[in-house]
């Protein structure tokens, strides 16, 4: 059988990410595995997990790279450190069309590298097969009490990245203290959304129906968790379809104005497509009964979608507040001023967690199509560019991108 020789490639991005594709002990599942793969690590001093615990496992360290088939990373692959005629997978952030990484993808072309980026591969039923959503969902919702504790000067907790790992951040957890009476709203049902949920459930706090959290008061803690059809309704107010929604969101207005007198934390961990019409606009957050007083924005979608989310924050610095009547930036323990937490890299912060996540479902979901045999073409059809230096049947849409026209 051939043998096949798999990369690790260290994280040449600045700011520096310390997530891994593989853990050690996972490229040594691997080899376990599939008898015929070899992975081999480039050596880094950033990642989470050292050389030395990579070298424990039995795993070869190699600056060159140029031996392997395959090259495995996690973030975008700076232009010099791309390899010609290799098989590349990580999350090139061109698929929307992102001007910053035009030139990226044109040196993959010129190299004639096969692009496999991790946020294009699906199953049969389109439905994306790995990423770190669950983790963005973890420190998202995390950061979120966090802000909640500072801004109403309840507890403190440790910042999730000062954190060893999630282990830690529970502990951390046993420290929140939320009065009786406080309501928290999250949307989305992926896996950001289940990520926020996993640490709701280690609260002393109980879920509720939509229609209970709108329409009852409690004496202890309380969320929900929004389907789309409970903060959307279409246009013309005939039935909602949650496909037309999908395919069509520019029929369907935002009802979520409701609930901003109603609750006092928002964790968006939807998906939103930029025809659709805005959850939370600047006029809804003017009105007089709204309680809303920290929104953990795990979306992040900038300026649109959530209207306090006026910029991302970093790791460093997580929160700013957002003046709803001057519609600015001020200091977020200010009176009547929202809380906003917008951090853009979230996993960043649990990297260690988050790596074992990921690098379990790459082993899981993708690894026996990219290194057996791809019978769903679930490479193929994840797979931007070709070894022949084109783009893929399915990316031709980036040809204008590429070009400079969009």
């Amino acid at each position: 059988m051939k043998k096949i020789k798999i990369g690790v490639i260290k994280e040449g991005k600045v700011p520096p990410d310390k997530r891994v594709p593989l853990t050690p002990k996972q490229c040594h599942l691997v080899e376990t595995i599939y008898p015929n793969v070899e992975v081999i690590v480039q050596p880094s001093h950033i990642r989470a997990y050292s050389d030395a615990d990579y070298l424990a496992e039995g795993i070869r360290m190699s600056e060159d790279l140029s031996e392997c088939e395959i090259i495995l990373g996690v973030k975008e692959v700076n232009i010099s450190d791309l390899i010609p005629n290799k098989k590349f997978l990580f999350f090139s952030h061109t698929l929307k069309k992102q001007p910053y990484n035009r030139d990226l993808l044109q040196a993959v072309l010129d190299n004639k590298i096969q692009l496999i980026d991790y946020e294009a591969l699906k199953n049969m039923s389109n439905k994306r097969l790995i990423g770190f959503g669950r983790y963005a969902g973890v420190v998202g919702c995390y950061n979120g009490l966090l802000t909640y504790g500072l801004k109403h000067e309840l507890y403190e907790l440790k910042a999730a990245n000062k954190c060893a790992d999630r282990k830690e951040v529970e502990e951390e957890l046993k420290k929140v203290i939320l009065p009786q009476n406080t309501k928290i709203i999250l949307t989305g049902f992926g896996r950001v959304g289940h990520g926020a949920r996993e640490i709701l459930e280690l609260l002393p706090i109980k879920e509720v129906a939509p229609d209970e959290f709108l329409n009852q008061t409690f004496d202890f803690p309380v969320y929900t968790q929004l389907e789309v059809e409970e903060y959307y309704t279409k246009c013309d107010d005939s039935e909602f379809i949650k496909r037309e929604f999908y395919s069509n969101p520019e029929l369907y207005k935002s009802d979520f104005k409701k609930y901003l007198s109603q609750s006092d934390m928002y964790i968006p961990c939807h998906y939103w497509s930029n025809k659709a019409d805005y959850i939370i606009t600047r006029e809804d957050l003017k009105t007089d009964d709204v309680r809303l007083s920290v929104v953990a924005d795990i979306s992040c979608d900038i300026d649109c979608a959530v209207a306090c989310t006026i910029r991302p924050s970093k790791i460093a610095d997580p929160i700013y507040g957002y003046d709803p009547i001057t519609e600015s930036e001020v200091d977020f323990k200010s009176k009547g001023v929202i809380a906003v937490m917008a951090v853009d890299n979230l996993p960043c912060e649990l990297p260690l967690d988050a790596s074992e996540d990921f690098g379990r479902e790459l082993i899981k979901e993708v690894f026996p199509s990219l290194i057996l045999d791809d019978k769903d073409l679930i490479i193929a059809r994840g797979s931007e560019t070709t070894l022949y230096g084109e783009l893929s049947e399915d990316f031709q849409y980036l040809e204008s991108y590429l070009k400079g026209l969009e």
